[in-house]
């Protein structure tokens, strides 16, 4: 019998040995997966950092790009408004150009000359018109005698009648030109042609 106590007592130990290594094999086993779930929340969570960073970095980057283009856009279409408003006023000063060849125009020329006369009140002042209407019409100053001086001035280009009167410091501009500059406002507004 003591050999069989010794042989149980063997297998016992192995037994028991055996359940050890099962259950430490088991521990291992729980070990390396809890190991290998943190090591995978780690790699996912540094992926969806790296991704987070990367679509941030592309999100800039496009952010930035559509700006310059917007930007870019912007002063295309606004060299573009302005090309075609300076079109638009040149043709229009074409047009009040060839108005002011036109016997209407001498009409009108006349009549804002005595308005102007007329805003004076008596006084001395100066009318000044284009070179061309200079020498077309020495007769704008007679009707008001010597109380009224021709010029000739340069800066009218298209036509009309500018006065001053020195004494009342005021100058009184009837000129095609500057009622066609005055129309550059109400255009921006009302031409649709805005920059957004």
């Amino acid at each position: 019998m003591p050999k069989n106590k010794t042989d149980n007592f063997l297998k016992a130990i192995k037994n028991y040995a055996r359940r050890q290594k099962s259950q430490m094999q088991g521990e291992v086993k729980q070990l390396k997966a809890e190991r290998l779930r943190e090591a995978e929340e780690r790699a996912k969570r540094d992926s969806q950092r790296l991704v987070k960073e990367k679509m941030n970095e592309s999100r800039s980057r496009f952010t930035a790009q559509l700006a310059a283009a917007t930007q870019d856009g912007r002063r295309r279409l606004f060299l573009e408004r302005k090309e075609m408003t300076e079109g638009i006023f040149k043709l229009a000063a074409e047009k009040l150009t060839e108005y002011a060849a036109t016997e209407d125009y001498s009409q009108r020329l006349k009549k804002d000359a005595a308005g102007i006369a007329a805003l004076f009140e008596g006084k001395s002042f100066v009318l000044y018109v284009s070179e061309r209407d200079f020498d077309s019409y020495p007769e704008l100053c007679s009707a008001f005698g010597d109380r009224c001086l021709l010029k000739a001035d340069k800066t009218i280009k298209i036509g009309g009648v500018r006065g001053y009167c020195e004494s009342m410091g005021i100058i009184a501009d009837e000129t095609l030109d500057s009622k066609l500059e005055q129309q550059r406002g109400w255009f921006a507004e009302n031409a649709a042609l805005s920059v957004l």
